[in-house]
């Protein structure tokens, strides 16, 4: 096709397009369908890029306290020898390796008595464990495993009306050599607590040194629980739990990935993602039938003038790409503003997120839990924004393929009897 055949395609397409006081209203209907096309692309980016969010953050949440993958012990307890624990650090894809003890317990002070869950951990896996490190709103962690003291969830704290600096009493168990179970008493001292924005956490985790919980239970000093560990990427989790099964070769430990050990709600959020995708596709569908009807009614407007150019020698193909690239423009214009619009959305979802708190008045109403809702976190993930960019166009092609294949269907004479 020569260049002259295309200019005058492209020509007859924006004549199409362009408002006409004859036509003005059909015009104002293609209008308005680029703008649903548009809404519609910016809808699905921003409400997939704020449930990515939430999902991170509740991934995050999840496997926050706890490594990508947990190694452990078959049955009793786990021996963390320092050849295990270098063996560990050498498999591809190990960031850390964490050593934690964890036990029930009674807490006591002022008179309260709460449950929790101890978790001896060393020092230097306390302060790379951000979840808590990165959210102390009272004391400081600086003297952790240097004196017998406790940072623990400030929930907790507040339950047990405790200050900073204050003792509380730790009640664990202890097996009398006649077999009969027998209290044990400790006392530490608070030295911090922290929000997770998680109530199991806030409500109930006690960290005290790793080192202090193995001689309070008369453990040796490699006894842990578990070994936890961290990977740059929690998706390869999976990957790097088979290599280090693979590293390992041993029958007496169990390797599991937070993907395994979550797997009902890992499912279920993939597929509240999928089912979420679909749904919100039907927008742009709903705005893709929009440019059909309106391209439509436009091929039975401009029958006269389809008339004059088929008898003026304009071929068939000539007319069907002109109204095709009519429609398609549509379609691709109104895509291409609801991607801007959407990134733009996200990129201010902050701002909006604090100005939709003040209207509803949420803002320090409810505390934590309100807060994590309201702070509408947002993660934009260019697959995804590529997917919806062309799902959007091939619906946007496929509306605008029957109004360029109706245009053929005009017999010149019919066209120009009422002329």
């Amino acid at each position: 096709m020569s260049e002259r055949a295309q200019a005058v395609e492209r020509w007859l397409a924006w004549r199409y397009l362009a408002t006409r006081q004859r036509e003005g209203f059909l015009s104002f209907i293609a209008i308005f369908s680029l703008i649903g096309v548009a809404l519609g692309v910016a809808t699905l980016i921003v409400v997939l890029s704020v449930m990515g969010g939430f999902r991170q953050e509740l991934i995050g949440r999840l496997i926050g306290m706890n490594g990508d993958v947990v190694v452990t012990a078959r049955s009793g307890m786990l021996d963390a020898t320092a050849e295990l624990v270098t063996t560990l650090g050498r498999v591809p894809g190990v960031e850390a390796v964490h050593l934690t003890l964890e036990r029930q317990a009674l807490v006591t002070a002022n008179g309260q008595t709460r449950g929790a869950v101890l978790r001896g951990v060393r020092t230097e896996d306390l302060l790379s464990r951000d979840i808590v490190s990165k959210n102390i709103v009272r004391g400081e962690l600086g003297s952790f495993g240097t004196r017998p003291g406790v940072v623990m969830g400030d929930r907790l704290r507040q339950a047990l009306n405790l200050q900073i600096g204050d003792k509380v009493t730790v009640i664990t168990q202890r097996l009398n050599d006649n077999g009969t179970i027998a209290p044990r008493y400790t006392d530490f001292e608070v030295l911090a607590s922290f929000i997770s924005k998680r109530y199991e956490f806030d409500s109930t985790f006690v960290f005290l040194p790793l080192s202090m919980l193995q001689d309070d239970l008369e453990y040796s000093r490699g006894t842990v629980s578990s070994i936890d560990i961290e990977v740059p990427d929690p998706a390869e989790a999976p990957k790097v739990a088979n290599a280090i099964r693979g590293a390992l070769r041993r029958d007496d430990l169990k390797v599991a990935d937070w993907q395994g050990l979550n797997a009902r709600f890992v499912g279920a959020l993939q597929v509240e993602r999928v089912m979420m995708f679909i749904i919100l596709s039907l927008i742009v569908l709903v705005a893709a039938m929009n440019v059909v009807a309106s391209f439509t009614m436009l091929v039975r407007v401009k029958r006269g003038s389809i008339s004059i150019l088929r008898t003026m020698g304009a071929g068939p193909g000539t007319i069907i790409r002109a109204f095709f690239m009519a429609a398609a423009g549509v379609g691709v214009i109104g895509t291409v503003a609801g991607t801007v619009l959407g990134l733009l959305v996200c990129a201010n979802m902050p701002a909006i997120g604090r100005l939709l708190t003040a209207l509803t008045g949420a803002a320090g109403s409810g505390g934590a839990e309100v807060d994590f809702i309201t702070s509408m976190p947002v993660r934009v993930q260019p697959v995804e924004v590529l997917s919806i960019v062309l799902v959007a166009i091939l619906l946007s092609l496929a509306a605008a393929a029957y109004p360029a294949w109706r245009s053929t269907q005009i017999e010149p004479v019919e066209g120009l009897r009422h002329e």
